[in-house]
């Protein structure tokens, strides 16, 4: 049976770090990071590209879960907010595949810590740092299987992940 680990968390909890390190766990795997489906410039938030997203991501999923070559299909996104996982797992094909729904969660000093290491580094703005510790207490109330990244080397976290 096809494993789907749908992986969300607040920006710089360590999702696509501990995804990539995921998918050299498992067998026969892909991984798709939902930033793949949206990479724009400008970056617009409006109903018509959210709507976009969610179909370029659902495409996407359904071709890799359709293909015989894979048994494990990593995704992960932000994904803060019931109705967009809920809305991924509804326009997928439900046979042949069991979810996995986790998100990553951090203490809020562990999230500043490693966002202003991406700031410092010139790989993220600093708003992003208060914008997403607001994110954190959304994941509390998913539907998911909550796995604390803080104190942990990302190895550790997929191992976490693996053996779920």
């Amino acid at each position: 049976m096809k494993k789907l680990y749908m992986i969300g968390g607040a920006m710089g909890v360590g999702k696509t770090t501990v995804c990539k390190l995921l998918m050299q766990k498992l067998d026969n795997c892909v991984f798709l990071d939902g930033d793949w489906c949206w990479n724009s410039a400008p970056f617009r938030v409006t109903e018509e590209t959210k709507a976009m997203v969610t179909d370029n991501i659902c495409h996407m999923l359904n071709n890799f879960l359709h293909c015989s070559a894979y048994d494990n299909v990593i995704f992960c996104w932000v994904m803060d907010h019931q109705y967009i996982i809920d809305s991924i797992i509804n326009n997928l094909d439900a046979k042949n595949h069991t979810v996995k729904n986790i998100s990553l969660i951090a203490d809020p000093k562990t999230l500043r810590e490693r966002l202003s290491r991406d700031v410092t580094a010139g790989l993220r703005s600093a708003d992003i740092i208060e914008r997403s510790i607001a994110r954190l207490e959304l994941y509390q109330s998913l539907d998911t299987v909550k796995i604390d990244t803080s104190g942990k080397t990302p190895d550790t976290v997929a191992d976490e992940i693996f053996r779920l």
